[in-house]
């Protein structure tokens, strides 16, 4: 289950990465507010811990934007401030747990396993991929980029849908040959590359996604903050 620490200290945001890695969780870091439903976006964490303060930046001000992404997470709000007026605050605005400062790495691994439990039993937006104006729902296999349906053919729509689960990573040749086509052996074809040349023309309609080539290494599907 992948999580996203964002804190912007330093110290604790690597000392909560370590504790949770060890624990088994993929964890993504973020030391920045501002990056913060970009970064959201692009990772589809299930799970938020989230520092209450950013210097002067409060982060529960973002708690309604988060809520009503398609794939919200579940958020963990870590604060000092001890006040049942700020903690009632911050529920209300979407947060799901509350754990204050100084706080037991025990009690912090229980609440984020309870946590991860109702993500488990939750199936809403199960199937709904979001990556930037990309929308993908799986269950329907409908692709939306920004207020259009796209028009994909059936290996379109799986190379798509890999690409966006893996957003901003290098997918080498074999790798999508092995997803896409069911294939663990070069045909020795351009075969990839002609799929890939009909994506960018579909997705040529938005600056704002599209799948850069990276010699020698393979291809990457990049969006533009």
């Amino acid at each position: 289950m992948k999580i996203l620490i964002a804190d912007d200290e330093a110290p604790l945001l690597r000392f909560l990465s370590r504790g949770l890695s060890a624990e088994g969780f993929e964890c993504v870091e973020e030391p920045a507010l501002h990056n913060l439903v970009t970064r959201i976006r692009h990772e589809s964490p299930a799970i938020i811990v989230l520092d209450r303060m950013f210097g002067d930046e409060d982060s529960v001000e973002l708690l309604p934007a988060i809520k009503s992404l398609p794939q919200a997470p579940m958020v963990l709000l870590l604060t000092a401030v001890d006040e049942v007026r700020e903690r009632v605050n911050g529920l209300k605005q979407g947060a799901d747990d509350y754990l204050c400062k100084p706080f037991d790495f025990d009690e912090l691994l229980a609440r984020i396993t309870a946590l991860s439990r109702r993500v488990t039993h939750n199936p809403v937006s199960s199937s709904l991929l979001q990556i930037g104006p990309l929308v993908i729902d799986d269950e329907s296999r409908i692709a939306t980029l920004g207020d259009h349906e796209m028009t994909l053919t059936k290996l379109e729509y799986d190379m798509l849908y890999y690409f966006a689960e893996n957003a901003e990573k290098v997918l080498s040749r074999e790798r999508i040959l092995s997803r896409v086509w069911r294939s663990h052996s070069d045909p020795l074809t351009n075969v990839v590359d002609v799929y890939i040349s009909r994506l960018r023309q579909k997705l040529q309609d938005n600056e704002a996604v599209s799948i850069e080539t990276l010699r020698g290494n393979g291809y990457r599907l990049t969006i533009k903050n």
